[in-house]
């Protein structure tokens, strides 16, 4: 028995000898080699005016643009994931989910220890939002605010006006506007009309609405500065150098600057001036054109001319913020895919007759709509937003217990909230952040404007 136990004991040693030793494997770092490999790009943003949104089908938005820059640099795809939160785009960052974050991401101390920040690094700062006409100058320090009355949106900045009305000593009526149907953007338009007399926001934003409201003063500073800019894992460091790189070659270059003018600095309203006098019995110089196409639709041709007043003011050299451009006010893509000729786009006739196209198609989508006179509307808004959004609003519309084939006081309701967060990342919505107003105000204008065209102009 001894015999045999120290046998076993022997076999037993002469195993453990044997044995390979173990290798520790080291964690794969999935840097810019492996993404150029790869042959894409996946970056990780969040829907908002000044980040990423879809507009008439097209992604856009400041941060995309540089981020599609950047990929295009590199000979390589860009691929957008977004996020309902910062929280969840850096959790997603860091689960490997997206290769940079497109974003301007706070730096703080928490983050610098698992990110690596990277790219043009910006300082923001929240801001009042004021009119340049109301009586008295505008405030132009914060001491000015006591015995104010400020209206803000729950979370950040009615915590920064609680905090600022504490170091003042008190006196600054702040009034939050819980309400869900009463958006950031809207607070800036009553500001604007002069309903309200101020309003806190992020100075981008407010520089964003300034192209909309030029009457906007946004000077007046009210919270420290916060640095911010695009991350990265911290392993990531190649991926980091590049970004750094191409920003410090190409932030004073056409491309960039072009989409700093786009958001910040192109006037985006519209100023509409009548160009023939429709007592003349004509309401443009392109009468002859909606006569011809709008057949095609089954429209009264005045409708037509309607739609094109409200998008170029019949203004055929007409280019839009965004890049429409002519007398309807075609995207690019939609041009392109309508089959307009490269460099034609402008052309008055193959402008509207691709237009009239598009409405086509539109219709087909929208066909469901039962009643003829509601689905107009919706053919309306879905030329102005693009069909993602509008079925957004009607899915929203639904859910909320509201008549989805009604426009208005229905699904107009859900197209002005597409630009509260609350709403546009709600699960039944597919396409984002929207700035519903201006579709809001579309559907109206060009219905009114076509019914004072009917009432004036021989069919």
């Amino acid at each position: 028995m001894v015999i045999l136990l120290g046998i076993l004991l022997f076999l037993h040693a002469c195993r453990k000898q044997q044995a390979p030793a173990r290798v520790t494997q080291e964690p794969l770092v999935y840097d810019l080699p492996h993404i150029r490999e790869k042959g894409e790009l996946t970056v990780l943003t969040l829907y908002s005016s000044t980040s990423y949104f879809i507009y008439r089908g097209e992604p856009m938005g400041f941060q995309y643009e540089p981020a599609q820059q950047f990929a295009a640099s590199l000979g390589i795809k860009l691929t957008v994931e977004v996020a309902a939160n910062v929280t969840e785009l850096v959790d997603k960052l860091l689960a490997g989910e997206g290769d940079l974050i497109a974003y301007n991401l706070p730096v703080t101390r928490e983050w610098k220890d698992t990110l690596l920040y990277c790219g043009e690094e910006v300082i923001t700062q929240q801001v009042i939002v004021q009119s340049t006409a109301r009586k008295g100058k505008p405030l132009q320090d914060i001491t000015q605010l006591v015995g104010k009355d400020v209206y803000v949106k729950p979370g950040k900045h009615e915590d920064r006006m609680i905090n600022l009305d504490q170091e003042l000593g008190g006196g600054i009526r702040i009034h939050a506007v819980p309400n869900d149907s009463v958006t950031l953007e809207d607070l800036i338009a009553q500001v604007a009309r002069g309903e309200i007399e101020f309003t806190v926001c992020d100075n981008d934003v407010a520089r964003l609405n300034k192209t909309y409201y030029p009457g906007l003063d946004i000077n007046l500073t009210v919270s420290f500065d916060q640095r911010s800019s695009w991350a990265v894992r911290k392993e990531c460091t190649e991926l980091a150098e590049a970004v750094n790189s191409w920003h410090e070659a190409n932030v004073t270059s056409p491309a960039y600057t072009a989409s700093t003018k786009r958001y910040f600095e192109i006037s985006k309203s519209i100023l509409h001036t009548p160009i023939l006098s429709i007592s003349d019995g004509r309401i443009s110089h392109f009468d002859e054109l909606f006569r011809k196409y709008s057949g095609e639709l089954g429209w009264d041709w005045r409708l037509l001319a309607s739609l094109a007043y409200t998008e170029s003011n019949f203004d055929p050299n007409a280019v839009s913020w965004a890049g429409a451009r002519g007398l309807m006010q075609l995207m690019p893509g939609t041009a392109r895919a309508m089959g307009v000729p490269a460099g034609k786009e402008q052309d008055p006739e193959e402008n509207v007759k691709a237009a009239v196209k598009y409405l086509v198609l539109t219709a087909r989508s929208l066909s469901t709509i039962p009643d003829e006179k509601e689905r107009l509307k919706f053919i309306l808004a879905a030329y102005n937003a693009g069909l993602g959004h509008i079925y957004d609003a009607m899915a929203l519309a639904e859910k909320y217990g509201k008549n989805k084939y009604v426009w208005q006081d229905n699904v107009e309701t859900y197209i002005l909230l597409k630009s509260n967060e609350e709403y546009f990342n709600d699960p039944v919505c597919k396409n984002g952040y929207f700035r519903g107003r201006e579709t809001y105000n579309f559907v109206r204008e060009v219905t009114s404007r076509f019914e004072t065209y009917r009432s004036k102009i021989e069919g």
